[in-house]
């Protein structure tokens, strides 16, 4: 009986369901508080910071011997910039930190940090990109003149014929705002000192503890045996919680100072003003089409807003080098031209969050298509069909790999689903009644389980990809795999007990992975980029079968028999062919009590294996039906169809939750959150009055259809889905919207489209109209 495919409860949650979840919060009892005193303004020259006497107050000055953060990419069109602990000379955003205070309760803290005042001489902020690229613009960091970080060019030999033989061009200018991850749990760190020992053990609630403690023995020029890095339960990651961040360098430090433990926890303001943002994008993109609807070719201008600062270790180029590399997306595009830049400002860092440009990407490539059928006189389902990518591998104009897929199937499979034709006359109704239904469709890949080749490819210089799982059984037969993925509340622990009871035979509640702490698991990369379940999983599939083949040759001497007519399933070591079996805890007993009569196998049932591929390639298509309301600008989400493929589900119920929490996203990125800064760096969203995600009341059933494609790309035939939710979301709604108030003639080119961007539309084609 196989486990894997099978919709177990996820074995982490009773502990979480019944209060006995870990946070950092929950560890901080006992540390002294700390408070970070932040800048009030975006860009200035620092003056002076004057501190209370005899309070323990830290600004730039103290941190003797303690390096900037520096993240590096090897690539002649990247710009390095270095990103203090604390300013020292400059301050280059709102909300960046000054001095770091220490008092025995959050309070007292609290009130020691309003004792700080700095004297900072205010410069005018550069906030937007076009004010950044302007000619003269003032540098943000002096050594990038022109404001430019990160550029990547890529221009194919036949892209001026494709848009010179067009018969159609479609020009578009779209806009994505800046979006924070928002995770339940801010940022947050413990850092408790031994002072037997000298070393510091940091909770924090981060999603790659093995970097953090590289980033930071590097950065505080210690050992890295001088720290532990351990990430207990962690509220919500998203890719926000990835890098390394000043305040981490700061709490270590102050640990091994004052040679006592020490606690900081962000509360939200911080998280939003401080924290790393994503999505700020700004692309205008031609599509070259022929008469019957065939894609001839893309050139696109792609700017992406990074912020201050360059994130560790992925650096700024995440972004702009993620829009470069996948804008085709699931289409065939046989010219392809490029220019993708990260633009400085004075603005938050920007870093990962869910997706990493593909929601803008899709949204791209999506209204290209829907613009083009509409143009051409195509219907926008048959547009697609004769531009997806049907044959295998698939080598996309910059050098991708597509493996096998389903795009054409997966469309099918929605628009099966939400029937399309019924919605057309129950449209027509609408209309005539005053009502603005609309629906749209959103068809994407997704880039998963990519190993080091991919971030070689980037010329990163911290070169992320592997995992290396250790799994033993012991001589009671249960079973611990060590992972270096580092989960939080994807259910990774309990898909990973499938695979591997599938292995060795044994029940998944016989089996504990253990994540999240670098001296309990080896050097690995962590989860993100719906990485996990590809390489973890393969890597744990390998180690699993090692020790597998190990309890097979142990139960064959036992039992007389041949090793390859051993079988363990049930928790059984069987015999083929025979009623001949043994508990497969004897079995494990015995390899470590009587190794002497296995020599051929060796004591014990302990091993390691290590996974890198080359990734896989999830896809999907969303469609929704939507109402506008033409008076107030609202929109109401009817239906919302998720059709996809994952390849082999190994547990579809967590697949389900992972594409309801991307969707939600999604649906947030489309309709209602942005950051928002005004003229002078001072960001004004700063919480969930002003910062507005999705309620349940705003999120509607999700319906999914799956498909499972099985590749070779990857040893478990399991594909990553993590992202694709938040992915394909937006630009399905956007379309929706579109096709709602096609009677305007309006085009939406911005994320989010809220009340007031809809209200102001329809305002301006009404005043259009009356001339």
């Amino acid at each position: 009986m196989s486990w894997i495919g099978r919709s177990l409860p996820r074995l982490e949650d009773p502990s979480l369901l019944m209060g006995r979840g870990r946070y950092v919060a929950d560890l901080a009892r006992g540390a002294a508080s700390v408070k970070f005193v932040r800048s009030p303004v975006a860009a200035g020259r620092i003056l002076s910071i004057d501190v209370p006497d005899g309070e323990l107050v830290f600004t730039a000055a103290d941190l003797d011997g303690v390096k900037p953060i520096c993240p590096i990419l090897h690539r002649p069109d990247y710009i390095a910039v270095e990103q203090p602990i604390l300013a020292k000379d400059r301050v280059m955003f709102c909300g960046q930190a000054l001095a770091v205070v220490v008092a025995e309760d959050q309070g007292l803290a609290e009130d020691l940090a309003e004792e700080v005042y700095a004297d900072i001489d205010a410069e005018d902020a550069i906030v937007d990109m076009e004010a950044a690229l302007a000619e003269g613009a003032v540098a943000v960091h002096a050594h990038a003149p022109g404001n430019v970080l990160v550029e990547g060019v890529l221009r194919s030999p036949g892209l001026d014929a494709a848009f010179a033989d067009a018969a159609e061009i479609v020009t578009l200018d779209l806009r994505s705002g800046r979006q924070s991850a928002m995770p339940l749990e801010g940022r947050g760190g413990v850092a408790q000192y031994d002072r037997i020992s000298g070393r510091v053990t940091l909770y924090a609630s981060v999603q790659m503890p093995h970097m953090l403690r590289t980033g930071l023995a590097d950065v505080l020029q210690i050992p890295e045996a001088d720290l532990r890095v351990v990430a207990p339960d962690v509220g919500g990651g998203f890719g926000q919680k990835m890098s390394l961040f000043p305040e981490y360098v700061a709490l270590v430090w102050l640990a091994r100072k004052l040679e006592r433990d020490v606690a900081w926890i962000e509360d939200r303001r911080e998280n939003f003003l401080a924290s790393s943002h994503s999505r700020d994008q700004s692309f205008h993109v031609r599509g070259a089409f022929a008469k019957d609807g065939t894609l001839l070719g893309i050139d696109a201008d792609l700017k992406s807003n990074v912020g201050a600062f360059s994130c560790y270790p992925v650096t700024c180029g995440v972004e702009p080098l993620m829009a470069l590399a996948e804008l085709p997306g699931p289409y065939k595009v046989p010219e392809y031209g490029v220019r993708s830049r990260g633009v400085t400002t004075n603005t938050g860092m920007m870093a990962p969050y869910r997706g990493v440009s593909r929601p803008m990407l899709t949204l791209t490539m999506e209204r290209m298509m829907d613009v083009a059928a509409r143009r051409l006189g195509i219907d926008p389902i048959e547009i697609r069909r004769r531009n997806l990518i049907d044959s295998f591998p698939h080598r996309s104009p910059t050098g991708l790999v597509y493996d096998e897929g389903s795009y054409k199937e997966a469309m099918d499979r929605a628009v099966a689903a939400i029937d399309l034709t019924g919605f057309r006359a129950r449209q027509k109704e609408a209309r005539a009644a005053g009502r603005y239904l609309g629906i749209g469709f959103s068809v994407f890949s997704e880039r998963t389980g990519y190993g080091t080749p991919a971030y070689a490819a980037r010329g990163m210089n911290i070169v992320p990809g592997y995992e290396i799982v250790s799994c033993a059984m012991d001589p009671s037969g249960f079973v611990e795999a060590r992972i270096g993925s580092s989960p939080h509340g994807q259910g990774l622990k309990t898909a990973l007990a499938q695979l591997i009871a599938d292995e060795l035979g044994v029940e998944p509640g016989k089996i504990k992975v253990f994540s999240g702490d670098t001296d309990a698991t080896p050097y690995g990369w962590g989860t993100f980029a719906s990485r996990s379940m590809v390489i973890a999983g393969g890597a744990c599939k390998l180690a699993a079968g090692k020790v597998a083949t190990r309890l097979r040759s142990v139960a064959a001497v036992m039992m007389q028999a041949s090793e390859d007519h051993i079988v363990l399933e049930d928790g059984l070591a069987r015999v083929t062919g025979t009623n001949q079996s043994l508990p497969i805890p004897e079995v494990a007993r015995a390899a470590y009590h009587q190794s002497h009569r296995f020599p051929q196998s060796g004591p014990g049932l302990i091993e390691n294996a290590t996974y890198d591929p080359g990734g896989t390639f999830s896809n999907a298509c969303h469609a929704c039906i939507v109402e506008v309301d033409i008076e107030t600008g609202g929109v109401k989400i009817e239906r919302f169809i998720v059709a996809e493929d994952a390849g082999l589900l190994i547990n579809p119920m967590i697949v389900d939750g992972q594409i309801h929490g991307g969707v939600a996203q999604g649906i947030a990125n489309a309709l209602f959150e942005e950051l928002i800064y005004d003229e002078t760096g001072n960001l004004l969203t700063v919480s969930l009055a002003d910062y507005l995600p999705p309620t349940m009341a705003e999120v509607p059933t999700i319906e999914i259809e799956h498909l499972e494609t099985v590749s070779d790309a990857t040893i478990t035939k399991a594909k990553g889905v993590g992202e694709g939710g938040a992915i394909g979301a937006p630009a399905a709604i956007i379309n929706a919207m579109v096709d709602a108030l096609s009677p305007f003639g309006i085009e939406i080119v911005r994320m989010p489209a809220t009340p007031q961007y809809i209200r102001k539309l329809i305002r301006e084609a009404e005043r259009d109209a009356h001339g």
